[in-house]
């Protein structure tokens, strides 16, 4: 089903024919630094992480991490969405892309489409997001979607810490962004 499209990318859920992509996605060196291992390892490993994460989500909060594709190809390059966390607040806004489609865009364009949605589809007063200290790409990403930083928070899956961003989305977003389509759910 598709969430979401923009001039240039379409946000659809992820389903167990995606398993290839979420093992190479998962498995990324960038990914792995900065989220962690999460044991995937096989197609097999790869569907699981699908139904028990993004899958069982979207049944229980109606929102998830979303594959992100080339609309011109239908190409998965990523993935971007909202991630009900117990350890946070508030609902955190969550990406990955794969490395060889850095640089382009892609990232702030998803993300700028999920907050939107976060707003609009899912009446979602305050969004965040949590980073590695060092990842500052995903810093820039944030920023530029309009969320600031708020603080350090320990993070308990790996005991280390964390800087934490939020957006509070009762305010305008910055100018420029681009504006997802709607699709019929």
């Amino acid at each position: 089903m598709i969430v979401c499209q923009t001039a240039r990318l379409r946000l659809r859920e992820l389903t167990a024919d995606d398993a290839e992509f979420i093992m190479e996605l998962v498995n990324e060196p960038a990914w792995l630094r900065f989220i962690g291992d999460r044991k995937v390892h096989s197609l097999d490993d790869a569907r699981g992480y699908i139904a028990k994460g993004p899958a069982a989500s979207y049944a229980r909060h109606g929102f998830g991490l979303w594959a992100v594709e080339l609309a011109r190809t239908g190409e998965p390059i990523g993935m971007c969405g909202l991630v009900r966390r117990q350890a946070l607040e508030h609902v955190d806004l969550g990406f990955a892309f794969l490395s060889r489609h850095w640089g382009n865009g892609y990232a702030r364009e998803a993300a700028a489409a999920v907050v939107e949605r976060a707003r609009e589809a899912h009446g979602l007063s305050r969004l965040v997001a949590i980073t590695d200290l060092d990842n500052t790409p995903s810093q820039k990403v944030l920023t530029s979607v309009g969320f600031q930083y708020d603080k350090l928070v320990h993070w308990p899956e790996s005991g280390e810490d964390l800087a934490l961003y939020a957006l509070d989305l009762a305010t305008p977003v910055p100018g420029g962004m681009p504006r997802a389509e709607r699709r019929p759910e």
